[in-house]
């Protein structure tokens, strides 16, 4: 997580979003699953739905939603957050650099 660069914009915006986030309300519609995930196996499906979004709006693809990719950043830093609790209760916001 922390050699990922992103804009500034979508990173204010994934830190805004995060104290409105509920597990378990919104990461099943942002993985559009039934089920809940393990937090590991959410944090590595996220980050590479993130990485492909990525690579679509640096791209430039028609396909690209910031929406989406907002929705999906506030996910990971939310997983990467509830990663790093059981080692770490103490530890700053994970955050991701913006570029």
């Amino acid at each position: 997580m922390a050699k990922l660069r992103r804009p500034r914009l979508l990173i204010r915006a994934a830190r805004h979003g995060l104290s409105d986030y509920s597990r378990k309300r919104d990461l099943k519609r942002v993985m559009r699953m039934s089920e809940l995930p393990r937090p590991g196996a959410a944090l590595r499906a996220l980050m590479a739905e993130e990485a492909a979004l990525d690579h679509a709006r640096r791209a430039g693809e028609a396909t690209y939603s910031v929406a989406r990719h907002i929705e999906l950043l506030i996910a990971l830093l939310a997983e990467a957050r509830l990663a790093r609790q059981p080692t770490d209760n103490c530890a700053a916001d994970p955050s991701l650099s913006a570029t």
